[in-house]
């Protein structure tokens, strides 16, 4: 009997690892779950209230104008369009999303990382040098020029860029595996958060005189 109910237990137990470890956006109970404002006569889903499939037409499946090249002139040189679940409802409950992100020479997409998403990245036009880098104690640098038809993978939570190495412009799109996989810029986020992390902690972490750190909290 005690066999027996730890053969059981050990079932369950990696039953419901394996379940947390593959889990990124939850999984769906219906065919879709297009996202609507208004709560009436809906279901709470992922987030969102669902439209009642009843009322769902083949426009809830379909969002254009990703072909359009986007305005770069900007300090990173660097524009990216996501289409997640707040700009395209059909999305909800998926676990799918997608970018395109245009590059001026030498334009940057900087370090940043997307908590909830692994990210896919296929170069459409020109040429990028991208990377990541693992997490601690060993800081590794995966890093690579990619041309044009060439795909890369970032996983999830990771530290990544991407930056056109090349002279003329360049083209990029992504698919992450969540319908928001959210984001945070690395610079942005540490010297221009609201309100501003101490000057005298963020000195000491990055080893930098107060007045550096000022002076960066002031450009972000």
């Amino acid at each position: 009997m005690t066999k027996l109910f730890t053969c059981l237990l050990t079932v369950v137990l990696l039953a419901l690892a394996s379940s947390l470890a593959s889990a990124h956006d939850p999984s769906p109970l219906q065919d879709f779950c297009v996202a609507v404002s208004n709560p009436n006569s809906a279901v709470f889903v992922n987030g969102k209230f669902c439209k009642d499939p009843k009322l769902t037409t083949v426009d809830d499946f379909i969002f254009m104008g990703l072909d359009a090249p986007r305005n770069t002139l900007n300090q990173l040189g660097s524009n990216v369009t996501l289409v997640n679940v707040d700009v395209f409802p059909g999305l909800n409950s998926l676990g799918i999303a997608l970018a395109r992100v245009d590059y001026a020479p030498y334009g940057l997409n900087p370090p940043h990382i997307h908590p909830r998403a692994t990210e896919l990245l296929t170069v459409i036009e020109g040429t990028l040098l991208v990377g990541f880098v693992t997490s601690n104690p060993d800081n590794r640098l995966f890093t690579k020029v990619l041309n044009k038809g060439d795909i890369f993978v970032f996983p999830m939570g990771l530290i990544h860029f991407q930056f056109n190495i090349g002279e003329t412009n360049a083209v990029a799109f992504s698919s992450l595996d969540s319908q928001n996989p959210g984001l945070i810029t690395i610079a942005n986020a540490t010297f221009g958060s609201n309100p501003p992390i101490n000057p005298y902690v963020l000195a000491k972490a990055f080893q930098l005189d107060k007045s550096v750190i000022n002076y960066l909290q002031q450009k972000f």
